[in-house]
């Protein structure tokens, strides 16, 4: 029942947004100042981690195909493939999710505490379409790209990584051509744009309705972190059964 009661706040919540904004220019404002927030702010840390799990992937198979007879280019192909079919997606969502879910739901937690979200609500201004609605439009538009850059650095991870391994470069090279299936890059862009709905609108609701004082806040930034990761890795399973 529990459940099912925060399941109804929470459609309720998302139907709310799609109210018409007061102010355009305001909306507009808060789209770019979250959009710059979750790409922007992200950049360094899901790129970094990206290039060192391409380079590990490429370091683990180069090892375990080191004592058979299958070709060398076969690496850059399991890289290319595993970054952009899993690895790019689902570890980037997971990283976003801490980062991304933590500051939103914190600072929706502060306004709702803080009585600004009540101060809105007097002024006359919905603030699920203020607050809430830039915040998972920019993780929609932001993060497929983001995912995308992932992949590519992943991969790049992996060029560098083999090539100290003692693969040639021009056989990595044949491995990211071979046998490419551009259906590969649609599964990666219907993970992110999913990922990115369920890590805003999770926090949203963590963040929006939090009561209480300080300590409040903290524990609705860990539910957002714990909920949105479980549901990327749910969500990761269910279009994998869905789409391979």
């Amino acid at each position: 029942m529990k459940f099912l009661h925060h399941f109804g706040k929470y459609l309720i919540m998302l139907r709310d947004m799609f109210s018409r904004p007061e102010n355009y220019v305001m909306y507009w404002k808060e789209l770019l100042r979250q959009m710059n927030g979750v790409g922007v702010g992200s950049l360094i840390i899901v790129g970094v981690i990206s290039v060192f799990v391409g380079a590990v992937t490429a370091l683990q198979f180069a090892y375990q195909l080191g004592s058979t007879f299958f070709p060398e280019y076969l690496i850059g192909y399991i890289v290319r493939d595993t970054m952009i079919i899993e690895l790019a997606p689902t570890l980037s969502g997971l990283v976003l999710a801490g980062k991304v879910g933590s500051n939103v739901a914190g600072e929706l937690g502060t306004m709702r505490i803080s009585e600004q979200i009540d101060a809105l609500e007097i002024m006359g201004i919905n603030p699920n379409s203020y607050l809430i609605m830039p915040k998972i439009s920019a993780s929609i538009i932001i993060i497929p790209p983001l995912i995308v850059l992932s992949a590519t650095l992943g991969i790049f991870g992996g060029y560098w990584a083999a090539e100290n391994y003692g693969i040639s470069p021009s056989n990595y090279q044949k491995g990211l051509l071979y046998l490419f299936d551009p259906f590969n890059v649609v599964i990666m862009t219907v993970k992110s744009v999913i990922f990115a709905f369920v890590i805003a609108s999770v926090a949203c609701y963590q963040g929006f309705y939090v009561k209480g004082g300080a300590l409040d806040i903290g524990r609705a930034s860990t539910r957002a972190v714990v909920f949105s990761s479980i549901l990327v890795i749910f969500f990761d399973y269910v279009v994998a059964l869905l789409m391979t």
